[in-house]
């Protein structure tokens, strides 16, 4: 005799409880999407550009309609993920995702968007700034705290830059009241970007040499690593390349020599993270299957090259640009095998699940 729980799920009950478990990272696709297309922008091809746009666009409306909607009918499981330490730091995709957008948005001429995302993002970023670490970390009695550290720390440090990388870019067009207000954004935002990457580092690395490493633990968030250095070397490209403003001049000297800096030690960093995607798929065998963490792969690959191409161009160095242009197209093929990963996962869960 078949029961409730044997009935054939409808697809509102599917999209109801993918609603209800979405997790806080999914922004990660926005940012993949974005920096992707803003590298093909940088090189000539707007067509394929123009396409990564779409999905940039569509992608964060879908993903803040969700989550708006999560909020107001999953309130509780909302609470949760901030009280999570392994999911309240996805939460800063939002912004990294915000200002990834408004940078593309701003490089097809709409600065002006580019500046109300700039300003919902300054927001979130202050607001989140303080409320995430305190929810998920400094606010809970459990302790060691330590033990929780994991790569999706990193992504505070990359909402931090993406601050700085969205003001540089639209400094230079702004009227000249606003340039060196802008120039304290992205100067302040770059420079916290740092300090949270040193910290955050200094937590994981305690967590990894502490506890011990199973491979389930290794999961693809820990890509955000070299993510982080890779958008810290293009903030400060773009702040190099800003208008004449005191913040500015002040600190332009050692921005540029800490990004070629950053982005040695972002290069240093990739070996280490694929021989560790090695050890825990191939060695240890864990499955290779689509998760919304894998977005948090792609976007440090996308983010590499962008922050090579604008770091050979702004600094004059030929060869980091050019490793810069090869590694875009690694990201855009790990791109569309990711993309199309996530399709056939919807089509066979939400869609089409099996009976």
């Amino acid at each position: 005799m078949k029961t409730a729980a044997d009935a054939p799920r409808t697809f509102g009950s599917r999209a109801f409880d993918a609603v209800r478990t979405l997790t806080p990272g999914y922004f990660a696709l926005t940012m993949a999407s974005g920096i992707i297309s803003v590298g093909l922008e940088l090189e000539g091809f707007q067509a394929f550009s123009a396409v990564l746009l779409v999905v940039c666009v569509a992608s964060y409306a879908v993903i803040l309609v969700l989550s708006l909607v999560r909020l107001a009918r999953f309130p509780a499981e909302m609470r949760r993920d901030f009280l999570d330490p392994a999911r309240a730091f996805g939460f800063f995709t939002f912004i990294a995702g915000t200002n990834v957008l408004g940078v593309r948005l701003g490089m097809a001429g709409w600065q002006g968007t580019t500046a109300a995302l700039l300003a919902v993002a300054v927001l979130a970023w202050v607001l989140l700034g303080y409320v995430v670490p305190w929810t998920a970390v400094l606010g809970r009695e459990e302790r060691p705290v330590v033990k929780d550290a994991n790569g999706t720390w990193f992504i505070w440090c990359v909402a931090s830059q993406s601050v700085a990388v969205a003001a540089a870019s639209i400094e230079p067009l702004a009227a000249a009241e606003w340039r060196a207000a802008l120039a304290l954004v992205a100067v302040v935002s770059w420079s916290v970007g740092l300090i949270l990457y040193a910290a955050v580092g200094i937590f994981v690395s305690l967590r990894l040499m502490t506890y011990p490493i199973r491979p389930e633990d290794l999961r693809p968030q820990y890509f955000v690593a070299m993510g982080a250095l890779a958008i810290s070397v293009l903030a400060g490209a773009r702040i190099v390349e800003m208008a004449g403003a005191p913040m500015v001049d002040a600190t332009r000297g050692l921005v540029a020599g800490s990004s070629v800096v950053f982005w040695s030690f972002a290069s240093w960093l990739f070996p280490v993270l694929l021989a560790a995607g090695w050890w825990r798929h191939i060695i240890h065998r864990v499955p290779l299957s689509y998760e919304p963490g894998l977005w948090s792969v792609i976007f440090p690959l996308g983010m590499y090259a962008v922050a090579g191409i604008y770091l050979g161009r702004a600094d004059h160095l030929p060869l980091v640009a050019a490793i810069g242009r090869a590694e875009l197209w690694v990201a855009v093929a790990a791109f569309l095998a990711t993309f199309a990963g996530m399709l056939w996962h919807l089509w066979t869960t939400l869609v089409r699940p099996p009976r």
